[in-house]
């Protein structure tokens, strides 16, 4: 499929009457605007056609999800606005995240690792809102009380995990596709509750945010597997994260390239 062949596919699958198309050949780059709301949105025409390769017709009905959704949540805000919304969590994004909306406000951010940040969201039912700055006086909350309540509620989220076992290494993998998946890495309690149950070293990823994998690392080849599924998730995913993984140790996330042997035998000396 080419990019032109996809526009197509999403002008036939969405409304023509609602909708602006402004298809950019040399930037490969698509904007649809709201006829109604004057408010668009830009897709990157090369990911999804990278995604259409594995997952075909599946990452076009996510690409169409996502516009639709997303103009519902715009339609809602315009009539209604935010008052009496509080449901809030945190959301993982990579650091070339954009932290401004098209508006050109600030999103409400928080450092997390090197590769990753954290940003809130306003839970809209089938989608959420990024909060920004704009938002706030709206919402009727400062900074410290959205963060403290996000915080709060990505314990409440279910915690339900898939296993798999590999060379002896085990895999445990959250995947609710509620949107909060990769989040579950800020709930405390129950990374601490995996800490427990693992018996070698504790690797975490979130290649996307629809996905946190834990992994038990009993040898080394477990360290190739799950280089692999990071990989492989993250070129699949709607919202890709990063493809790198991170050792959890006592609360705390380092890079996975810091070497696993130094924290083997540091947890050996423990004991």
């Amino acid at each position: 499929m080419e990019a032109e062949d996809l526009v197509e596919e999403l002008k036939k699958r969405l409304p023509k009457e609602n909708f602006d198309w402004q298809f950019d050949r040399q930037a490969d780059k698509l904007r649809i605007v709201h006829h109604t709301l004057h408010k668009g949105m830009d897709i990157s025409l090369p990911e999804i056609l990278s995604k259409y390769e594995q997952k075909k017709e599946r990452a076009i009905d996510e690409v169409v999800y996502t516009v639709q959704e997303t103009f519902r949540a715009m339609e809602r805000e315009q009539a209604k606005g935010f008052a009496g919304e509080n449901t809030i969590y945190p959301v993982i994004r990579s650091t070339s995240f954009p932290t401004e909306s098209s508006a050109g406000q600030a999103f409400l951010t928080k450092d997390h690792t090197a590769e990753t940040r954290i940003f809130y969201a306003l839970d809209l039912g089938n989608t959420y809102r990024l909060i920004d700055q704009g938002m706030l006086s709206d919402l009727q909350m400062t900074e410290q009380e959205i963060q403290e309540v996000a915080m709060f509620r990505v314990k409440t989220l279910p915690t339900a995990y898939k296993q798999d076992v590999v060379s002896d290494n085990i895999f445990y993998f959250i995947n609710n596709n509620d949107g909060y998946d990769a989040s579950r890495i800020l709930n405390q309690p129950f990374m601490k509750e995996m800490e427990q149950k693992i018996e070698g070293h504790m690797v975490v990823s979130v290649p996307h945010q629809d996905v946190l994998i834990i992994g038990d690392i009993r040898n080394e080849t477990g360290y190739d597997v799950v280089a692999q599924m990071a990989m492989q998730f993250f070129t699949t995913g709607a919202v890709p994260v990063t493809s790198l993984s991170f050792i959890y140790e006592d609360g705390k996330l380092e890079p996975i390239f810091i070497m696993a042997k130094n924290r083997l035998a540091r947890r050996d000396k423990k004991k």
